[in-house]
């Protein structure tokens, strides 16, 4: 059994089709990508999986378990979690804090016994992440790399089977990209949490992704390996635009 399924999920604003009957599943462990160019329905697509958004039609699975119609924070509580393009740090508190807030929620509740205990996972998650050194810092004062890390070890607090990331390296510099990068292998490596991952900057997205699904106009275009999908006609075109694959050659 896959650990995400998603079935013919399609959702149309007006006359907008925003996913247009897309299916596909992702095996626990996995490094899965999802490539489109702007507006072709990529975040739409996380929204409906992870609840935000309700679906028209179509289903999404977690372990075999449907999660279509119900709440984000249901879902999180099963163990799928996101991350949006814009961070969203807890103002005002430092990095510790922001880590705590998720480690208070019902899934974390059962499973962290005393305070102790919920110090030692904290930093466990900030030295995963590389925040253990700045812990007692106020985010407000944090560069915008850190706060990019920041969130990611905030949905790993939660301790999840599946973290969703939309553009984790939108805004961050080149050297800025290849640490939250190595954090991304970490979480996946290490803690065995499986990812599905958002992301423009195409080298640094094909060199971390194992398998990536293709998306325009709301349509699965193409599914494959890195080294398949970069030279999928109908992938290039979508990015260049009509002949595109001729531009690019064989």
């Amino acid at each position: 059994m896959a650990l995400l399924a998603v079935e013919n999920l399609h959702k149309q604003f007006g006359g907008l089709t925003a996913c247009d009957h897309v299916s596909f599943s992702v095996e626990r462990g996995e490094r899965f990508g999802i490539l489109g160019p702007n507006g072709a329905g990529k975040t739409t697509l996380f929204n409906l999986i992870t609840g935000f958004i309700r679906p028209d039609s179509g289903s999404v699975q977690l372990q075999g378990k449907p999660l279509t119609g119900m709440k984000p924070e249901h879902i999180s509580s099963l163990g799928l979690v996101r991350t949006f393009q814009i961070v969203k740090p807890f103002k005002g508190l430092s990095v510790f804090e922001n880590l705590k807030v998720p480690t208070l929620s019902p899934r974390m509740r059962k499973r962290l016994k005393g305070e102790r205990e919920r110090e030692k996972w904290i930093e466990t998650i900030a030295d995963l992440s590389d925040l253990k050194a700045i812990l007692q810092e106020k985010v407000d004062e944090l560069p915008h790399g850190y706060l990019k890390k920041l969130e990611v070890a905030k949905a790993l607090c939660i301790q999840p089977e599946i973290v969703l990331l939309d553009e984790p390296f939108a805004g961050l510099t080149s050297s800025e990209i290849q640490p939250i990068s190595t954090v991304i292998q970490r979480a996946n490596e290490k803690n065995g949490t499986t990812i599905v991952l958002i992301e423009h900057r195409l080298k640094e997205f094909m060199q971390l992704v194992h398998r990536i699904i293709a998306i325009d106009y709301g349509q699965k275009i193409a599914e494959g390996t890195p080294g398949e999908i970069v030279k999928n006609p109908l992938v290039v075109e979508s990015y260049l635009g009509k002949g595109g694959a001729d531009l690019v050659g064989p």
